[in-house]
């Protein structure tokens, strides 16, 4: 957290003494601008004077305001850039934890949790589950066939395995309904709220 503000901080004021050496530079110029026209001619370069250094103010003001709208957007990157980073991290450590998790006996018995939680929702008496190549040689010993019996349900293994970590889709016989609640699936819809954490305990934002 604090890394993250020093830097913002160090671009911040990395812009804003640029914005005041420019500045200063600019008056410099217009003044001795001014003067030299007062030498020529008192009167009218009292009022050339006036014009010169407003304008050149008014220049630098503008400028000022440019570089720091640059300033605040460059900020503002930067930290969706650490959130997005932070974010990106959490799901490499949680796909480390969930390779192993898949190789356990528990995650078994949260394969037919979840087939059956899904068979509820496509709500029909036969349906198509689609899983992994490991997880379709498991449930084609009894399991999934147990299953069916308690749901009452029809359930048939597609052909074709899929390429993912775990979990299943479930599909009507119809082709018309199909549920995914593959893992990949539900960490995709973690990710807001995982921003929304990452973005309240880093930055404190939402507090």
């Amino acid at each position: 957290m604090s890394k993250i503000k020093d830097g913002l901080a160090a671009i911040a004021s990395e812009v804003l003494e640029d914005v005041r050496k420019e500045a200063e530079a600019l008056i410099i110029d217009s003044e001795r601008e001014a003067k030299e026209t007062l030498a020529r001619a008192k009167g009218e370069a009292e009022k050339a004077y006036a014009e010169i250094v407003g304008e050149a103010k008014q220049r630098v003001d503008v400028e000022r305001r440019k570089s720091l709208s640059v300033s605040e957007l460059e900020m503002k990157h930067r930290v969706l850039q650490e959130k997005e980073e932070m974010v990106e991290k959490a799901f490499e450590k949680a796909l480390a934890k969930l390779n192993k998790y898949v190789q356990t006996a528990d995650y078994k018995d949260y394969l037919l949790g979840l087939i059956q939680q899904s068979a509820e929702k496509v709500e029909s008496k036969s349906l198509i589950v689609y899983v992994n190549t490991k997880d379709k040689a498991w449930l084609s010993d009894g399991h999934l066939k147990r299953l069916a019996t308690k749901l009452k349900v029809t359930l048939n293994l597609d052909d074709e395995a899929q390429d993912h970590l775990g979990g299943c889709k479930v599909q009507s016989s119809d082709g018309k309904i199909i549920y995914d609640n593959t893992i990949k699936t539900q960490l995709e819809q973690l990710k807001p709220i995982l921003r929304h954490e990452v973005a309240r305990i880093l930055f404190g934002e939402g507090e």
